[in-house]
Formats: C-alpha cells, sequence, structure tokens
C-alpha cells in the first residue's frame, strides 16, 4: 500500500502567516527569511457529543507523589548539575561550540552506562569508525554499547527495543522525510524533536541530544526546541584551555543553577572538584586590581576572583568591557563610585573579568566588582586573604545577601583571614569570628576606607 503523503505548508514565525510554497519574504509582515515548514495535521473526527464526557480531572491532594530513581553517569560534575544523576525518560540538551568536547563526554557517559544497561549511540555527524578511534583513544571499557549510523530518524524507534539509554548526534543532521526541507532547518529541528519526546515519554526511554550553536552562543534551531527538553545543558569553554564549564539553564529534576567544572585530559574530561586553581589565580594580591567573592552557584559556594584594569582613555568615549559581569551591572557600579567615592572613571578605559570563565550573575558580587575597581584605579593590591561580596544600592549602600554563613564558611575552609560582609548580614556568621576577622559594610565608601587606608 502506497504511504499517505505527507501535507505541509509554511508559516511564518513572526506574524503566523501561512503560505502552500515558500517565500524569501512574508507577504503579511515582510519580514525575510521567517518562512518554516510545518505539517498540517489532519482534521480530527468529530466527537459524538450525545453521551456526557468522563472528567479526567483530580484535586492535587489525590495525586500521588513519584519519585523518580536517579541513575549514576560516572561523572560526578555531570550528575551534580543534572540534580543527582539521570532520570528514566527524560531528554537532555547538550548544547555548545564545535570541538568543545560534547561528543567526548557523552561517549565516556555513554560507555559507562553500557555496562549495566542498553546504551544506544545514534551517530549522524561520524562514522561508526571514528567512534570507535574516539573510544580507544579515551581507553574507555564500552562493552556492550551499540552504535549506529544513520541521519533518518524515522526508523529510529525500531531500533530501541530494550535501550534504555539513547544519544542523538547531532539534532541539525537528522531528518524526516515527512519534511521536504533539508536537515538542520527550523522544521526539521522542530519535528525531529517532538518524535523524539513522544518517544522518551512512551518507552520511557532517557535521550541525551547534541545541539549546535549560532555565532551569538544561543542554541541554534527554533525555541521549541528548548521547551520540548527537560533539561537544557551549555558546555562552555575556550578551546585553547582545558577547563570546560557545564551549566544548566533549564531543568525539571534540579537546580538551574548549577554549574560544573570538567577538566579535558588526553584521557578524556574529568570532573574537577578543587576549585581554587580554577577560578582563582596563584599571583593574587601581588598587583593591584583583583577582589575574591565566595560566589553561592546551585547547591555550592566557590570563591571566585575578579580581575578588573583601569587605564586613561585615549579615545572620547572610554570603553566598558565586561566578561562574566553583566555589562549594564558594571555600567552602574562605575557610576555609583563616582558619584558616592568619588572615583572619576568617566575618563577611563575599565576591563573587567571573571576568572575560569564563570559567568557571576547574582547581586553578591556588587562589593568585589567595586573593590575591584577601585584597588586597578588607586594601583593598590588588596591582601590576598581577604574576600569580600555584598550588594550594592544606587545610594552606596551595602545590602544583605542570602547564604551569608555559607560563603563566610567558605571562606573559612579556604584559609582567608578577612572577610568583608554586609553589616546586615552581620548578627547570622558572628559563630565565625574566632575562625576569621569579620567586617561589617554599610556603605561602599566604608569599604573603601577599609582596603585602601593609607590613600
Amino acid at each position: 500500500m502506497a504511504k499517505n503523503k505527507t501535507i505541509t505548508q509554511f508559516v511564518c514565525s513572526e506574524c503566523g502567516a501561512s503560505s502552500p510554497r515558500w517565500l524569501g519574504k512574508c507577504p503579511s509582515c515582510g519580514k525575510f527569511n521567517t518562512m518554516a515548514e510545518e505539517i498540517i495535521a489532519p482534521a480530527e473526527p468529530q466527537k459524538n457529543t450525545s453521551k456526557p464526557a468522563v472528567s479526567a480531572r483530580k484535586p492535587l491532594s489525590q495525586i500521588t507523589f513519584e519519585r523518580y530513581n536517579r541513575t549514576p553517569s560516572g561523572i560526578s560534575e555531570f550528575d551534580n548539575v543534572l540534580g543527582g544523576g539521570i532520570v528514566a525518560g527524560s531528554l537532555v540538551l547538550l548544547g555548545g561550540d564545535p570541538g568543545i568536547g560534547k561528543s567526548t563526554l557523552l561517549t565516556q557517559i555513554a560507555a559507562h552506562l553500557s555496562k549495566t544497561a542498553k546504551v544506544l549511540y545514534v551517530s549522524a555527524e561520524e562514522s561508526c569508525s571514528q567512534l570507535k578511534m574516539r573510544a580507544e583513544r579515551l581507553e574507555l571499557d564500552y562493552g556492550d554499547l551499540l552504535i549506529i549510523n544513520e541521519t533518518c530518524i524515522d526508523g529510529l524507534e525500531n531500533e530501541l527495543d530494550d535501550v534504555k539509554f539513547c544519544i542523538i548526534d547531532s539534532i541539525q543532521a537528522v531528518y524526516t522525510d515527512d519534511l521536504s526541507s533539508s536537515a538542520g532547518s527550523v522544521g526539521q529541528v522542530r519535528e525531529c524533536a517532538s518524535k523524539l519526546m513522544r518517544i522518551a515519554k512512551s518507552k520511557n526511554i532517557t535521550f541525551f541530544i547534541v545541539g549546535h550553536v549560532t555565532k551569538e552562543g544561543a542554541l541554534a534551531g527554533p525555541k521549541v526546541l528548548e521547551h520540548i527538553m527537560d533539561t537544557v545543558l551549555y558546555f562552555e569553554g575556550e578551546n585553547q584551555e582545558n577547563f570546560r564549564i557545564l551549566r544548566a539553564v533549564k531543568n525539571r529534576f534540579g537546580n538551574v543553577a548549577e554549574v560544573g567544572v570538567f577538566e579535558m585530559t588526553g584521557e578524556g574530561i574529568k570532573a574537577v572538584t578543587d576549585y581554587s586553581g580554577v577560578f582563582l589565580s596563584e599571583s593574587r594580591g601581588e598587583e593591584a586590581g583583583s577582589a575574591v567573592t565566595p560566589s553561592q552557584t546551585g547547591a555550592r559556594c566557590m570563591n571566585v576572583e575578579i580581575q578588573s584594569l583601569v587605564s586613561k582613555t585615549p579615545f572620547g568615549q572610554p570603553r566598558r568591557m565586561p566578561l562574566g559581569i553583566d555589562y549594564n551591572k558594571l555600567v552602574l557600579l562605575i557610576a555609583v563610585l563616582e558619584k558616592r567615592c568619588g572615583l572619576p572613571l568617566g575618563g577611563y578605559d575599565v576591563y573587567i573579568n571573571a576568572m575560569g570563565g564563570i559567568k557571576l550573575n547574582e547581586p553578591a558580587c556588587d562589593l568585589a566588582v567595586c573593590a575591584a575597581l577601585a584597588s586597578a584605579y588607586f594601583g593598590t593590591p588588596i591582601d590576598k586573604y581577604t574576600a569580600v561580596f555584598g550588594e550594592v544600592g544606587l545610594t552606596g549602600e551595602v545590602r544583605a545577601v542570602s547564604y551569608c554563613e555559607k560563603r563566610v564558611a567558605e571562606c573559612v575552609k579556604m584559609g582567608f583571614k578577612r572577610v568583608l560582609v554586609p553589616a546586615k548580614n552581620m548578627k547570622s556568621v558572628l559563630k565565625y569570628k574566632d575562625s576569621i576577622s569579620i567586617v561589617p559594610i554599610l556603605y561602599i565608601n566604608t569599604m573603601i576606607k577599609t582596603l585602601f587606608t593609607k590613600i
């Protein structure tokens, strides 16, 4: 019997206008390259309304709580980012730049899982011999790991008998015959992801899906790709450096603020549990322009060094170049330093960087950014055993922050001798006064006087 041909149409992603064929310019809103192919669902048969429908609604109090069994991946940092392990039947999207180590990481995880369960690795970009070469190079005990080199996703369901974990490498390289567009297009990515979601939920199979990123750093494809996934991870880092950071931006089974640190070695990717060598430099305290802050990331607290450089601008408009710090936050803190502390930074170029490539988005790092900028401006280094944290308001007030006890405890653990904390958090950390010198800071001026008394 001949297969029924799927009927498709092209829909504008901006205004929703439809067309039977692809158009470079939407005839409704006038935007270019917004027409994406979609499958037209057949009309549902009319239901008999003579009989009353049975209601499926239930009170929340009658819903039984389901505990998710988690499977270790073999890499502790990866499990921490997922929330404690791999949840059965979930969809995990792993995005990152080319060559960052996405396939290497998933190959190691697949080899570990294949010892106790059936794992299928669907490679749409590499041949089976290339995967074998990588496994041999990493000296993995891959056991009964199953490999298939396939780009069409339509027949994948027949290959998933008794499979518990499946890796798709990558979602932009697979396609379905239901659409005439090429692999990697918006329509293909959306339809392939929808099919994988249906298989995952119906057969309780966990899918790890590799996703490409655009030059702006966002996941390539439609935004609905991230909505479908249970967990979205970003693998970040520089190709020239050994350290990588795994960040969760969406997680239905854990904390989205979790961060995992990895090191790329000749034997593969290894978890890093000692962060002192990643986010702190050995020469801190010797040169001006650096300050250390205990940053709360997910369930863990890590001391991160913030480095800054302030130089006289040769141009009319001074430059502000932050890495790991929000640009608008940096501009705001520079304005506070100028107005409340009298630091004339308006004629200086300001460069600031969070060590290790980590991103500091919490307000508790405000005071450390101000301390690093002041140190660079005065040319006076801050003692290497001094840590600073607190939120800075527009009035110059240092506001209280959360997890204050945990931050001070981390400073004590790392051997710091002095920590500057918001004055409103002072009561909660008095129990550490015998282990570390705690200095309460109410206004940003107090911080300047405390760190730079000779000026």
